[in-house]
């Protein structure tokens, strides 16, 4: 995001990220974008039923078949059209990893990928259902644009952005509804961090749907005498090195945090450039590599320390390490 503007009060309702993806569909389709739109048999959830509804000529669903759906958008995507595809983050990339590889990064092929329900935020539904692992999946090739948006406005303004070019994209999108970040009308650029607060004693650097409690956490340590610089990083790729690695050197600590696991994700690509480019300490909040399990999202963040309060700790861990 180009702007760093919270919510104006009286706050908007909290609503979920995946919320956006139906009417950004619409919305791109009525401004004459040339987009088509596939589904893995989960449109209800997805929100892609909404395009299906609008545009039905636009709209294609392929049953609960992801490695199916990756070769047709691919193909689309050789016609000249703007794909959409999109499927459950446990689906896609879990089921298609290989097609995804082959048929589209090493293609380069104009395909956007719109991952729902990532995290272990998805809840009940338990582990085999929840995606932890996506975004070092998503990272690892070469050509892809990984963006995580951290509320639903976010959401809606990286989904109209990716149709503005011919790059693959993977859109990490969410199942629980959250407070709402930005005002309507904050803008997304790929590729740059969002500066949501300054700060002078360290730096948190969050993504998705760890920015909101980030920003809290921040308000508590100002509280207490530490001033914390808050960055989103919404796009983990390409990553925003020169946003990072001036934040290390103005304030000489940083804590990410995200509902990833802690290998391979926003946490593994900062200490990658913090290790080549301003070496300073550094803490993780995110899953502790293990795998999730059945019960509410919110007890879910608890048990694994996706909350204010573990960015707190670890906020004060890394600073008494400067």
């Amino acid at each position: 995001m180009t702007t760093s503007r919270w919510a104006a009060v009286p706050e908007p309702p909290p609503a979920a990220t995946r919320e956006a993806y139906g009417p950004a569909l619409v919305a791109l389709a009525e401004a004459g974008h040339d987009i088509v739109a596939l589904d893995a048999d989960l449109s209800a959830s997805t929100g892609g039923n909404k395009l299906a509804a609008a545009f039905p000529e636009r709209w294609f669903t392929v049953g609960a078949a992801e490695q199916n759906m990756i070769s047709i958008a691919a193909g689309l995507a050789s016609t000249g059209k703007t794909v959409y595809a999109a499927s459950f983050a446990v689906f896609m990339p879990g089921h298609c990893f290989d097609q995804i590889r082959v048929q589209i990064a090493q293609q380069r092929m104009n395909v956007k990928l719109v991952a729902s329900h990532g995290g272990i935020s998805v809840g009940e539904d338990g582990a085999s259902a929840q995606a932890i692992e996506d975004l070092a999946l998503m990272t690892s090739l070469p050509g892809i644009n990984v963006v995580v948006p951290s509320d639903a406005v976010e959401a809606d303004r990286a989904i109209r952005r990716a149709a503005e070019d011919d790059q693959p994209w993977y859109i990490r999108l969410g199942r629980p509804k959250l407070p709402i970040v930005y005002t309507e009308g904050a803008s997304f650029e790929l590729g740059k961090a969002d500066q949501l607060r300054d700060g002078s004693d360290l730096t948190l650097i969050a993504c998705g749907l760890m920015v909101e409690p980030t920003l809290r956490a921040a308000d508590t340590l100002a509280a207490e005498g530490l001033s914390a610089r808050v960055l989103n990083v919404a796009t983990l790729k390409p990553l925003d090195e020169d946003a990072i690695v001036r934040a290390a050197n103005d304030t000489g600590a940083i804590v990410c945090a995200e509902e990833h696991n802690v290998i391979g994700g926003l946490g593994s690509a900062v200490a990658r450039t913090l290790s080549r480019r301003c070496p300073v300490p550094m803490e993780q909040v995110g899953i502790e590599d293990r795998f999730g399990q059945s019960g509410t999202w919110t007890a879910l963040l608890d048990e694994y320390g996706l909350t204010a309060e573990a960015v707190i700790t670890a906020a004060k861990r890394v600073v008494a390490r400067k």
